[in-house]
């Protein structure tokens, strides 16, 4: 499948609110002000991969984060989200995607890129694996909810 790939601008903020609403729909309420926060801060990134008439197939976003478990670096790029089409899936669009944020960030002198996925997303896990990611660690996150402790 021919695809492209590109970074979004705040021309693309309607498709990356859509996008991240695909792959995100329980937190479709706060997309907006997210891509608006993303757009103006300058250290996340949304690419949109297109087939050759404009049509969305997937995105990415990619970060910098201080610190990421099992990473070397700090700071180091991390996938934050990736999401392809169910109808464009198998077809190297997720590739395409991983190869260009991977360029992206060689290209600004990172060494490594890191992700993750929660422990029972074995597609996810799987897919990873075929982008060429190697599992590092597995992690429970926990939180204490200060507004009900005295």
């Amino acid at each position: 499948m021919t695809v492209s790939i590109r970074a979004m601008t705040e021309t693309d903020r309607a498709a990356w609110i859509a996008l991240r609403s695909r792959l995100w729909p329980e937190y479709s309420a706060g997309h907006p002000a997210d891509v608006d926060e993303m757009l103006e801060r300058g250290t996340t990134w949304g690419f949109i991969a297109e087939d050759p008439s404009g049509v969305a197939l997937g995105f990415a976003e990619v970060s910098v984060r201080a610190y990421a478990n099992g990473c070397e670096q700090r700071p180091v790029p991390f996938l934050e989200g990736i999401w392809v089409d169910p109808d464009a899936q198998r077809q190297g669009v997720g590739q395409a995607l991983i190869d260009h944020v991977a360029a992206f960030a060689k290209a600004r002198d990172f060494s490594e890129l890191c992700s993750d996925a929660l422990l029972d997303n074995t597609a996810s896990h799987a897919a990873h694996a075929g982008w060429g990611f190697v599992e590092t660690e597995r992690v429970v996150y926990f939180r204490k909810d200060l507004q009900a402790w005295p």
